[in-house]
């Protein structure tokens, strides 16, 4: 696919993945079932997607933008306290109580999907089958060097889907954990480190207005790598100097830059017939997005 990219679409991805599953009651009842709450049976179910050898806490998550593990130890060790995980050499794996729930909820789920019609059949296999070629292009280019997330899409696909709408949610995963490894590959590009990166990117948002209040909302760093992340950028010119927190005109013009490069390595692998339907595609999707909403 050649420039300008329809940028519009990646937002999309991130909605349909949050509401994708949201009116399915499996996940609820088997927590309550299980004595788990949210964030230790997903981190669980995590797992699922992870080197089957076990995952390392640095494999969980995006690990490339944290400085402690702290937050998913107490997820980790609350699934490892009812028999779903083990903790051997270093790495996390599920025990066979962990495949059981794990298996329970990919066929939960499979059927939930195969119920769904969001938009016209039709529309929603050729929607599916687009994203898939997309997908498929993306995990063959060359380009991003850096593939940290890009297998997870082959796990998270644990059988060939059997449903239109099943297809779409494993192609709609798999770009979205290549889009990972490209925004990676992007700010690796420009020299800055992920916990860096990830302060660059809350002050260009505007999530605080001063240092400590920005340290203490990053729940995945320390306050005092925060705030030498902080340093260092100011120190490159990248955040203003002063009182108030905000980047300077070069810290806004490399974060752009970094969102540009990240959308270069996303789409232009993704076929020419496929960058041809890109208005199509924004609007079938959006519809389907609407109604999961």
């Amino acid at each position: 696919m050649r420039a300008p990219y329809p940028v519009a679409l990646a937002p999309l991805l991130q909605q349909f993945l949050s509401h994708r599953r949201a009116r399915s009651d499996f996940p609820l009842r088997a927590m309550e079932r299980l004595g788990l709450d949210r964030p230790a049976y997903y981190a669980m179910i995590d797992l699922g997607i992870q080197d089957p050898r076990g995952a390392r806490p640095q494999d969980v998550g995006n690990a490339t933008y944290r400085t402690t593990d702290a937050a998913i130890r107490a997820p980790m060790a609350a699934a490892e306290s009812v028999g779903l995980v083990a903790w051997r050499e270093g790495r996390w794996s599920l025990t066979d109580k962990g495949r059981a729930a794990l298996d329970e909820l990919r066929h939960a789920l499979d059927g939930y999907f195969a119920g769904l019609a969001p938009i016209d059949a039709a529309d929603l296999e050729a929607l599916a089958r687009s994203l898939d070629d997309a997908l498929a292009a993306c995990v063959a280019s060359a380009d991003p060097k850096t593939r940290d997330h890009t297998p997870r899409a082959a796990r998270y696909r644990w059988q060939e889907p059997s449903s239109a709408f099943a297809r779409l949610d494993a192609a709609i995963y798999g770009l979205w954990q290549v889009r990972d490894d490209c925004h990676v590959q992007a700010w690796r590009d420009a020299g800055l480190t992920g916990p860096v990166l990830d302060v660059l990117t809350r002050v260009w948002r505007r999530e605080a207005t001063a240092d400590d209040e920005l340290a203490a909302k990053i729940a995945t760093q320390r306050p005092e790598d925060v705030r030498s992340a902080l340093d260092r950028l100011r120190a490159d010119g990248l955040v203003a100097a002063g009182p108030d927190l905000a980047l300077a005109e070069r810290g806004t013009a490399l974060r752009e830059r970094i969102e540009a490069e990240t959308d270069r390595y996303f789409y232009a692998p993704w076929p020419d017939p496929v960058g041809a339907r890109a208005d199509w595609l924004i609007d079938r999707l959006s519809a389907v997005n609407t109604t999961l909403a």
